[in-house]
């Protein structure tokens, strides 16, 4: 009998002290308290992000046809109806990202009253997570745009093949409730010296790039962003002056802009942003919407 109740003690113990070495069980995420989320692949939850750090979309100058685009795929899609994986791609700084939140926070406003339609951030080097990021979302009445910012693979990277499955031709495939965002410096997300080693190394080169580039293919909506011209740097600036109510003259906003945007070598909406956010210091304003 004592034998027996050792056996029952030993037993406990070693059951609490796999209880204490195993993971936590994944929370049930409540989507309901806010309407965008960062994906934390080491626990396996979804972080509430209460103040996104977006811009409104009319503050987005110069890329007025891209951003019709991607508002009329993200309608669809909060709709219920068929739309496409969105690669935003092109220069530095234009606005691919914050597109994206703005036109998240614009379609989402259409959809109070149903499910919702949430924004789920990804980061880059949790990319090859994506599939159980998915496998929490697909039962779920919400609808998800799943972005990551700046998707790029280097040369010994071979996450991208379990993006591709994710997207297309997997046997699950992409939920129907979730869509897929990027945005990348590189059209086809992968650098151009390893898509050449790839030629110059491989026993098929062509079939190789083929495996390399094809994954740009899994998007069917390419919105390609290039360097803006000065008048188009001007209309961004111009549009931040107006939208702060900052209380400066033409004249001098022109050439104090022109000057900053020659010191940092770019004229890219970034550029222009953080030109307001200097100008507004100097002037001793802040930078809040006063109707």
């Amino acid at each position: 009998m004592t034998m027996d109740s050792d056996l029952l003690g030993n037993i406990v113990k070693i059951r609490e002290a796999l209880e204490r070495l195993a993971p936590p069980a994944p929370k049930t995420p409540d989507f309901a308290k806010a309407d965008a989320f960062v994906w934390q692949a080491g626990v396996q939850e979804f972080q509430a992000v209460f103040n996104v750090n977006r811009v409104p979309l009319e503050l987005l100058r110069g890329i007025s046809f891209i951003s019709k685009q991607l508002v009329s795929n993200s309608e669809r899609f909060a709709r219920g109806l068929p739309a496409n994986n969105a690669l935003l791609w092109g220069a530095r700084g234009m606005g691919k990202s914050s597109l994206v939140k703005a036109v998240h926070a614009k379609v989402s406003s259409y959809s109070k009253g149903r499910a919702g339609l949430k924004l789920i951030e990804i980061h880059r080097e949790d990319i090859h997570t994506l599939p159980k990021c998915l496998s929490h979302l697909r039962e779920r009445p919400e609808r998800f745009i799943v972005f990551c910012d700046d998707l790029s693979f280097d040369l010994d990277d071979t996450s991208y093949k379990s993006l591709k499955a994710v997207l297309e031709g997997g046997l699950e495939g992409r939920p129907e409730n979730v869509i897929f965002y990027a945005t990348s410096n590189r059209r086809h997300l992968m650098p151009r010296d390893m898509v050449e080693n790839e030629r110059s190394t491989a026993i098929r080169p062509a079939e190789a790039v083929e495996e390399k580039v094809s994954l740009s293919d899994r998007f069917g909506l390419w919105l390609g962003f290039h360097n803006g011209s000065q008048e188009q740097y001007l209309e961004m600036v111009r549009s931040y002056a107006r939208y702060y109510h900052l209380k400066v003259d033409d004249t001098t906003l022109r050439r104090e802009a022109i000057e900053w945007a020659m010191t940092r070598g770019s004229r890219s909406g970034r550029v222009a942003w953080q030109f307001i956010q200097d100008l507004a210091g100097r002037l001793g304003q802040h930078l809040l919407r006063n109707e």
